[in-house]
């Protein structure tokens, strides 16, 4: 984004450059809303200005109360969240998501909309599961794993592949963080 940018408003809003910032950070809460596996370079950044962040829950989300969810997430509007789950520091739940039971997402995972998370699976920290996934039961997505959109995942992803198709199949190793 160029800096110029950041003297037009947004809806109404300001937007503010990060090196501009600062002295909001004694009144204001952050919230990183990026659907990027790179959000944990923009949150260290803003963490470092000593921001505090805050957790969205939209209105329509369920999220079972039985489940934990740190701060920083964002979970969107029609997402369902299960009993005994535990979603880590900044991931983003976009709309319509579903996630099981059980099931465990580290930090800064992004989870696009309609992704179906089904129960006792695990999602690895920085890991991207794009719109319309499946990932079934009992299964593990490594760290920093892409799921493409639509896939249907069967079995283990490991870290740091990229998977599409039904069934997913590993169609590229030692994805970089984008």
């Amino acid at each position: 984004m160029a800096r110029e940018r950041a003297a037009k408003r947004l809806d109404g809003y300001p937007v503010h450059w990060i090196d501009d910032v600062a002295e909001l950070a004694r009144t204001h809460l952050a919230l990183a809303g990026l659907a990027t596996t790179r959000r944990s370079v923009f949150v260290e950044q803003v963490a470092a200005l000593g921001f505090q962040f805050a957790t969205l829950v939209h209105p329509t989300a369920r999220v079972s109360s039985r489940s934990t969810i740190a701060a920083g997430t964002v979970v969107s509007a029609g997402s369902v969240v299960a009993a005994y789950t535990s979603i880590g520091a900044h991931v983003l739940v976009n709309r319509g998501v579903l996630i099981g039971h059980h099931t465990t997402i580290e930090e800064f995972v992004t989870i696009q909309p309609g992704a179906n998370v089904a129960g006792a699976c695990t999602i690895g920290r920085g890991t991207f599961i794009g719109m319309g996934a499946a990932v079934l039961d009992h299964t593990s997505v490594g760290a920093g794993a892409v799921v493409g959109a639509g896939a249907v995942v069967t079995k283990d992803v490991p870290a740091r592949a990229q998977v599409v198709g039904v069934p997913a199949r590993i169609v590229k190793e030692d994805v970089e963080p984008r």
